[in-house]
């Protein structure tokens, strides 16, 4: 194993013991820290004696061959998070990336499906798949992801402990380890009680086999024991062409967006929508602000002061009362109708 190897082997096992990173985070990391031990041997410039004119070159790099800035700016971060580590563990005696300043991410509002949307993908749901079996698992999939919010590789990893007893509120893990409790809807309670049934059948046969039943609820016979992202990500692509939705706008995350803002137009409060989506930083969750514009203009229209006296004075007037007596203005008119008729 070559010294820069050695390096991120380190780095990645200290990740995962100390701050219990995610198995899919570390994959990003190898990913990003690999790439940039390729370019360096190719500069013929070791990890342990890379300097911060290194590092800039290499973004440089990454920058010519076109790489998105939100790419950059993740694999900046790699660096910074490796000599750090380096630095912490005296395997070097400076930090040479700690002055650098990265591209910066792009402020991008989520993207996300509209309710309607939403409503014709879990119609399509319940009706893609060869058997009723694979319609109840499809429905129950897209069900729990949009009632739930959470990410997908929590989703296809669900333990079937955490379903039985037909449970109000879900418990997921998430980045890092960390738990959360999301409550279930009942179309989500009754989707998941549905796969369930099913669920206890092939347990049933399996222990009926002499074979072990299977943790997950969604099991498969891939490597991790569970659907894999990928399996899920081509179903929901069928979905969105079986549910006339672009294919484009459908991504598990999307939905995961969708939940959000869903909730937030229709009045939730952020910070328990932060609670919901397993959000560290509440400053993370309020990317989805930007759903609440139009409903709170609205709001000060129809309730401020200002805007109310606005309002009075744009409207039409009618004409001033006459200021005599109710009999004299009477009398007047009744002599006008007179002369007029004669």
């Amino acid at each position: 194993m070559t010294r820069d190897r050695q390096w991120i082997e380190l780095f990645l096992e200290a990740q995962a013991a100390e701050l219990g990173a995610a198995h899919n985070t570390l994959l990003a990391y190898e990913r990003d820290l690999r790439d940039f031990a390729t370019w360096a041997r190719d500069q013929d410039v070791p990890l342990e004696t890379a300097t911060q004119t290194d590092i800039e070159s290499y973004l440089v790099h990454c920058d010519a061959k076109g790489l998105a800035r939100a790419t950059r700016a993740r694999r900046l971060s790699a660096v910074r998070q490796l000599y750090r580590f380096a630095f912490d563990e005296r395997l070097r005696t400076d930090n040479p990336a700690i002055r650098i300043k990265g591209p910066g991410r792009a402020k991008r509002l989520p993207k996300t499906l509209s309710e309607a949307e939403v409503s014709r993908l879990l119609e399509a749901a319940a009706l893609h798949g060869r058997t009723v079996q694979d319609r109840t698992r499809n429905a129950c999939l897209m069900t729990l992801l949009y009632a739930t919010g959470m990410r997908v590789s929590e989703l296809v990893s669900l333990p079937i402990s955490a379903a039985r007893g037909d449970p109000q509120m879900l418990l997921i893990r998430g980045k890092g380890g960390k738990e959360r409790m999301v409550p279930l809807s009942p179309p989500a309670r009754t989707a998941l009680a549905k796969w369930l049934e099913f669920r206890t059948q092939e347990d049933d046969a399996a222990r009926s086999a002499g074979k072990t039943a299977s943790p997950f609820l969604f099991p498969s016979s891939q490597d991790d024991g569970f659907l894999s992202r990928h399996s899920f990500y081509i179903t929901i692509k069928e979905l969105a062409v079986k549910a006339d939705v672009t294919s484009a706008k459908v991504t598990p995350h999307r939905l995961r967006h969708a939940f959000a803002t869903h909730l937030l137009a229709n009045g939730a409060d952020l910070r328990v929508i932060q609670i919901l989506l397993g959000h560290a930083d509440l400053a993370t969750t309020e990317i989805y602000t930007h759903v609440l514009d139009a409903r709170l203009q609205a709001l000060v229209q129809e309730h401020h002061p200002l805007a109310r006296a606005t309002r009075r004075d744009q409207a039409p007037r009618s004409a001033p009362d006459d200021p005599r007596p109710a009999t004299e203005s009477t009398l007047e008119t009744k002599h006008v109708v007179s002369k007029t008729s004669s």
